[in-house]
């Protein structure tokens, strides 16, 4: 077997191992939503109950996502994504055979398993291996599953349950993994702590404040009764404040608390926490418009999103040259402003207007995102120390997750409010949809003052020249 040290191959191949965890948990987790009808009628189940196969995933992953870190350090990053991807794999060949709805919700509790670690553990292993001017330039390419990923999902899943079954949108997982297990073996750098010391009760701490905000997260997008919606969050907001305080006295906090005092890291937690709250409910709100204000098929509405992966994938020629240009801050600020006007001229087209209005919009903000991914996921550890990369890794890592759930559930409830305000829409669907996208683009370009807060020299370290080397 090949040592990841002989070198130059393994620079090459790194981004594309990441690449292999972020395309299946994003897919998987969009792909999903397209199938439930198909997966209820064939377990007998009501669709409403098969809302618990999204939920049981999304609340493991937020549950054990800040140990990623530690297992790392202490087991080696190799050894920990290796067993993420196979535990995502057999938990996907599991759902594939659910005879259930409740061993569907079982094998998804194991896919949710690997998928904690996944994604947390090729980033860190990218971060080690990469000196931080050639970081940017890797994660650029790592990261484009994550913006093709939630526009392929319906359409892949549409297809496949309209032409296959619904056993194949889990199926699909198990030759990705193989894939990614196998470059793993040769080229995934195994690194590892040599003192690496386990804070339980922080954990239990910030992980069930993790667990019970994603749940009030899942309450709100798909329930109107406010009492345990508000009860989940109060308590999951109260636990994070007993970790505050916990990790104000302990030497070895799961997070420590100095992680904040890095400008660029708290900036672009914030920031990213922000603006994904309107990027996140875009690629949701945007097929249900489309069904259900436009009357088109679901098959239909996936092919008019994916413009959006192809201008994403273009940008990514472009947005290192951008960055090294006009600087993180000059960036994320103008970048956040043009998504969220964007966001906002889906309101334009009018009811009896073609969709086809909608393509250069879609495909204008897929590139605009494409900036935005890269600019925020390299910001955020620009400047982080040897020492805090696991744990600001995996603190990173947490607030996407939460972030991407408290988007799609503040897109859904802003569409709700605005279909019950029969005042201001005349009960009119596509009404509500171009007062939701109003509100979610102007709150984008409002999140642009977080970015504001950068220094002009904020992410100089991650510059490169054209050919690669520092500049």
């Amino acid at each position: 077997m090949k040592s990841y040290q002989d070198s130059g191959k393994v620079k090459r191949v790194l981004p594309f191992i990441l690449a292999t965890a972020i395309f299946m948990q994003m897919l998987d987790s969009t792909i999903l939503n397209t199938s439930l009808p198909a997966i209820a009628r064939d377990l007998n189940e009501a669709v409403v109950d098969m809302h618990m196969a999204i939920v049981s995933y999304v609340l493991t992953v937020a549950l054990l996502m800040p140990v990623s870190g530690f297992l790392a350090d202490r087991y080696g990053t190799r050894r920990v994504f290796i067993a993420a991807l196979a535990l995502f794999a057999l938990g996907s060949l599991a759902c594939s055979m659910a005879q259930n709805l409740t061993q569907l919700v079982l094998a998804r509790v194991l896919q949710g398993m690997g998928g904690s670690l996944m994604i947390p553990v090729g980033k860190l292993a990218l971060i080690k291996a990469f000196p931080k001017h050639e970081f940017l330039r890797a994660i650029n390419y790592a990261i484009i599953p994550a913006l093709i990923g939630p526009i392929l999902g319906p359409l892949v899943g549409g297809y496949m349950v309209d032409y296959l079954s619904w056993h194949w949108i889990f199926l699909i997982n198990l030759p990705i993994a193989l894939g990614g297990i196998v470059l793993s073996l040769y080229y995934l750098p195994d690194y590892r702590a040599t003192f690496a010391k386990f804070d339980f009760k922080g954990f239990l701490l910030f992980g069930t404040a993790s667990f019970l905000l994603s749940a009030s997260l899942e309450l709100l997008s798909n329930s109107l009764r406010l009492t345990p919606i508000l009860l989940t969050l109060l308590v999951g907001l109260a636990l994070l404040y007993a970790y505050y305080r916990h990790a104000r006295r302990q030497a070895y906090a799961l997070f420590p608390l100095n992680l904040f005092q890095v400008r660029t890291f708290r900036i672009g937690i914030l920031g990213g926490l922000a603006t994904r709250l309107g990027i996140s409910s875009v690629p949701l709100l945007l097929p249900l418009m489309i069904q259900l204000a436009y009357k088109q098929s679901a098959v239909v509405s996936g092919w008019m999103v994916a413009p959006m992966a192809l201008t994403a994938m273009l940008s990514k020629s472009m947005v290192v040259r951008v960055l090294n240009r006009w600087g993180y801050r000059r960036v994320l600020v103008v970048n956040t402003l043009i998504i969220g006007l964007l966001i906002c001229s889906f309101a334009l087209p009018g009811a009896q207007a073609s969709i086809y209005w909608h393509l250069p919009l879609i495909a204008l903000l897929g590139f605009f995102n494409s900036i935005q991914f890269t600019s925020m996921n390299t910001i955020s550890v620009a400047d982080l120390r040897p020492y805090h990369t696991s744990s600001g890794n995996s603190l990173v890592s947490v607030n996407q997750q939460l972030a991407i759930g408290f988007g799609v559930a503040f897109g859904l409830v802003v569409l709700k409010s605005m279909e019950q305000q029969t005042w201001l829409t005349g009960n009119d669907t596509h009404a509500a949809f171009r007062y939701t996208f109003l509100i979610i683009g102007c709150l984008t370009m409002l999140s642009a003052w977080v970015f504001s807060q950068l220094h002009e020299r904020d992410g100089q370290n991650l510059k490169t020249s054209p050919s690669g080397t520092t500049a």
